[in-house]
């Protein structure tokens, strides 16, 4: 193959007059020369159909590299309409990694690598024999692509956009003294400067024509040492941005749609301008919608702020509700409109032999495609917790994008031309928190701007560009609301098709706490009888859910909530989706992002009952219990009468009322004036970690459950105690009673204390623990982390510690942070089948004694194990319940950890007195080992016999 110089290849191709179909094969063949490539795998006239519905050519392709589309020199004042044709054509040439336009005298050559900032090479035709860097660029477009890759993705332009507005924030935030309205004047004017940015990065405001740079950067350069004048001119174009208009002798386009309805401009100081002109160099184009809002709504809310380095919800989490939920029925949908209707009409249209089939066939297919579209355009979505919009925008962008996959299908090849008509006001938000609904619209209409600008759509946008949609991103309460005369009221959500959404993760316990005594009050008064006192606050956005989707308002649902949802109270909404309804999908357990930690959640798809197919942690399945199994539905399960008033909750000390054993001991020497001995009020205190490692030694100040304030303080030591290191931030706690009874526990747990301290010892189990295990304790307070069971003898402890009960408590358990099950008295113990109703055991069987023996037998040895006689401290620090345990499941060949070698040593003993639990047990059900091997018979037999005491 000849070759050819860069001089030799510029002479010979500069200032050429050939038309555009004349000239182009020619000067690539050259330019084959020119980078030493064989041209054989050269497709020129690459037939093509493209999304407009005419077919067309790709001037030429290089499969897995480039798609190059030539104009006639010296007849465009830029490449960017030969761009915007090369991006409805990609798809069909499945996406090459660069995309370049040319006109001979100018070479444009853009990056097209997903999920990353976009990169333009741009040089000049006599560039190539003077600049290396124009002539590199030619040749990575055919040997290696991947060197013009721009190193950044879209999430770190985000991330940084992020952050210098972090900055500017902070700056704004020195005007004055912040009151309740400072951080929402930042947002909504931050919010109207992110959106020039990006405005003008993808083009849609005009550049300045002296320096070729935006109008936005070239204000903020120009002013960014007079902060008066940047005013002066920022409000100049909002206003112009507002109506349309003239701004520095350029036209504005009339862009509307509420943000601009406020042209105020906030005077910024020096430092902050100069942030700003760092932000204005960003490529604001290339940022990812997902994710900006969350990351501007941390970086502009200071209670956020420490969450800005955290996880944020990615595209791909967000996927695995919306993807189910919003888009499978409609790609049912299109699937079976291609296979069963379309592709045959096509058929006899190209095979019709007289106008008129071939009229009929045309109009049908226009029919068919018609429909699509308008089943496309006309779904809406509501997220009731939108937050800042990353939900809306992902569903926005999917169905952009099946819209797009329609129209160019080539099924339609000759049909008219159509352009893509789905819209932002197709979807719906309700958000309570200000910044975030600030944020939200204009995180979807830039998701929207920046898709047709990427598909080959930007230059058809019509005015005014944002239309305003007030009302379908509100701000509000999306569960609770007053009427005129302060009553609660259920608030108005839309009717949609589709709800999708993360709502707020607050556990029952904590909504007293965050919300405080009043609305709590009010919110479980006016649910009563749909969602239990005690759930958690995102159980209430699945009970509206539902009741859309009942009152026929909504079609289908797809929530996330905690792992707590398949368990407990939490629970009792996912039973009533059952009854009006159906769960079609769930992850059981999923990674997410809370407040910038990972947590375990539940995501949960849910409709009328229409939907036929299932699907359970990805995998097809036949049905989906509300705990969110698909095997035995042990859900069915009722509580037992006879199991209750025996297993509770322990102590909530709400306060630091712990003390050392060093400190406890000061304050049993001394004396109190009143004669009265501080041992009243001195416990032991023991917690979880006490069981599964080693104790603390540990105890707590108690004065019990409802001890008047003129006798706590009669014990001077731990009164002052207490008064000095609890009273401080109790009185600043949102619950009134909390803030009178300062002195007391926050829940003592009267029902508990009033049987356990009527016992010699009584059973313990961590709530939340990796390994199910029950200890005996004796005179301490324990801790709520522990779950409390009021019985003293050995056979309530072995059964409790078999494998039968395990297996039992595990699929009742919700889980904590999606490792380790929590042990819930409810679902866990009040529902348990023991082999007799607790206080009617056959206490003479062979069968009780044996079980009573088993127990006994493995609390003694593996007591002596965690307590060897002569052992030291760091011998000792390494016999705990947790790597004793750890062991065993490495024995049983469960896991492959690390063990600590003592611990290996006694876990083939420590086997061999479970199994000979479990058979003790096993027998006093009156089941084999064939029945004891099998988890799911056990299931089984447990139902059963629930629902025949219930």
């Amino acid at each position: 193959m000849s070759s050819m110089t860069p001089q030799e290849f510029v002479d010979k191709w500069a200032n050429s007059e050939l038309g555009e179909r004349q000239i182009y094969q020619r000067h690539f063949l050259d330019l084959c020369k020119l980078v030493g490539h064989d041209d054989k795998d050269i497709i020129f006239e690459h037939s093509l159909k493209k999304d407009s519905g005419g077919r067309g050519f790709a001037d030429v392709y290089y499969e897995d590299h480039f798609a190059v589309e030539y104009k006639a020199p010296g007849k465009y004042k830029d490449l960017n309409a030969a761009y915007q044709q090369l991006l409805q054509y990609r798809e069909n040439l499945n996406n090459p990694p660069l995309l370049a336009v040319t006109d001979i005298d100018n070479w444009e050559i853009h990056t097209n690598f997903p999920n990353t900032e976009k990169r333009v090479y741009g040089f000049k035709h006599e560039e190539i024999a003077s600049d290396s860097n124009a002539l590199k660029a030619l040749q990575a477009m055919f040997d290696a692509p991947q060197h013009l890759h721009p190193r950044r993705h879209a999430e770190q332009v985000t991330e940084e956009a992020a952050e210098v507005f972090q900055l500017i924030a902070d700056n704004m935030r020195q005007w004055e003294d912040e009151d309740e309205n400072t951080t929402q004047r930042i947002a909504h004017f931050l919010t109207k400067l992110v959106f020039c940015l990006f405005a003008e990065d993808v083009g849609l405001l005009p550049m300045a024509a002296e320096t070729q740079e935006g109008i936005v950067t070239r204000t903020i350069q120009q002013t960014r040492r007079k902060p008066e004048l940047f005013v002066k001119y920022m409000q100049d174009l909002f206003q112009a941005m507002a109506d349309g208009g003239d701004f520095l002798m350029h036209d504005i386009p009339y862009f509307n749609g509420a943000l601009f309805d406020d042209i105020t401009v906030e005077e910024l100081q020096t430092d902050a301008l100069i942030e700003l002109e760092k932000a204005a160099k960003l490529n604001w184009e290339a940022i990812e919608p997902s994710i900006f809002g969350t990351l501007f709504e941390r970086s502009l809310d200071p209670r956020k702020r420490s969450q800005l380095g955290a996880h944020y919800t990615s595209r791909d989490d967000i996927l695995l509700i919306v993807e189910p939920v919003l888009m499978r029925p409609l790609r049912y949908e299109w699937d079976t409109t291609i296979q069963l209707q379309a592709r045959p009409i096509r058929q006899r249209y190209e095979k019709a032999k007289t106008k008129r089939a071939r009229a009929n066939a045309l109009n049908q297919l226009l029919k068919l495609r018609e429909d699509m579209l308008e089943r496309i355009r006309t779904v809406t979505v509501l997220d009731p917790a939108c937050g800042s919009g990353n939900f809306l925008y992902v569903s926005l962008q999917l169905l952009m994008d099946l819209e797009k996959e329609v129209i160019s299908h080539p099924l339609w090849s000759g049909l008219p031309r159509l352009l893509p008509l789905v819209h932002p006001r197709q979807m719906y938000g309700i958000e309570l928190n200000p910044i975030a609904h600030a944020l939200a619209s204009i995180v979807v209409w830039i998701g929207y701007i920046q898709w047709r600008f990427n598909n080959g759509y930007g230059g058809e946008l019509s005015e005014p560009i944002l239309e305003e949609l007030r009302g379908n991103i509100v701000c509000k309460d999306a569960v609770l609301a007053l009427d005129d005369e302060g009553d609660p009221i259920e608030p108005e959500w839309p009717e949609v098709d589709v709800i999708v959404g993360n709502p707020p993760f607050l556990g029952g316990q904590k909504i007293l706490r965050e919300l405080g005594d009043e609305y709590a009050g009010r919110l479980r008064a006016f649910y009563d009888g749909r969602v239990p006192a005690s759930a958690d606050l995102v159980c209430y956005w699945f009970e509206v859910a539902r009741q859309q989707i009942e009152n026929g308002q909504a079609k289908r649902a797809g929530l996330l909530a905690t792992q707590a949802i398949r368990a407990g109270h939490n629970r009792v909404v996912l039973d009533q989706i059952k009854k009006s309804g159906d769960i079609f999908m769930a992850w059981s357990d999923r990674e997410w992002t809370l407040e910038g930690a990972a947590v375990g959640v539940s995501m949960i798809g849910f409709d009328d009952g229409m939907q036929e197919l299932r699907e359970l942690d990805g995998v097809s399945v036949s049905r989906i219990n509300s705990d969110l199994t698909t095997n035995i539905d042990i859900t069915r399960s009722n509580t037992l009468i006879e199991n209750t008033n025996i297993c509770f909750r322990a102590d909530e000390k709400g306060g630091a009322f712990d003390i050392t054993e060093a400190v406890a001991c000061e304050m049993l020497k001394a004396h109190n004036t009143s004669g009265r001995s501080n041992a009243d009020v001195l416990y032991r205190f023991y917690n979880a970690m006490d069981v599964v490692r080693r104790p603390r030694q540990m105890w707590i100040i108690d004065f019990g459950i409802d001890t008047p304030i003129e006798i706590a303080m009669q014990y001077e030591a731990p009164f002052k105690y207490v008064e000095e290191h609890v009273k401080p931030t109790r009185l600043n706690n949102n619950m009134e009673h909390l803030r009178k009874l300062w002195w007391i526990h926050r829940i003592p747990g009267a029902d508990m204390r009033k049987k356990i301290f009527e016992l010699p010892r009584f059973i313990a189990t961590p709530r939340v623990a990796k390994h199910r295990l029950f200890v005996w304790l004796a005179d301490v307070l324990p801790d709520t982390r522990l779950a409390i069971i009021a019985r003293d003898d050995d056979y309530f402890f072995g059964v409790l510690h078999s494998r039968i009960h395990e297996i039992w408590s595990l699929r009742q358990a919700s889980s904590h942070g999606g490792v380790a099950p929590t042990y819930n008295n409810t679902t866990c113990f009040r529902t348990f089948p023991f082999p007799w109703p607790p206080g009617k055991e056959a206490t003479e069987s062979r069968a009780y004694q044996a079980i009573s023996q088993a127990a006994k037998q493995l609390h003694i040895e593996r007591h002596a194990w965690l307590n060897p006689d002569g052992a030291n401290d760091k011998a000792l620090k390494e016999r705990t319940l947790t790597n004793l345990y750890n062991a065993l499941q490495v024995f049983r060949g469960w896991d492959n950890m690390k063990i600590k070698p003592s611990a290996g040593d006694f876990a083939p003993r420590l086997d061999e007195l479970h199994r000979a639990l479990d058979k003790a047990v096993g027998s006093a059900y009156g089941w084999d080992d064939a029945v004891l091997a099998d988890d799911d018979e056990i299931l089984r037999r447990l139902l059963a016999l629930n629902l025949a005491r219930a």
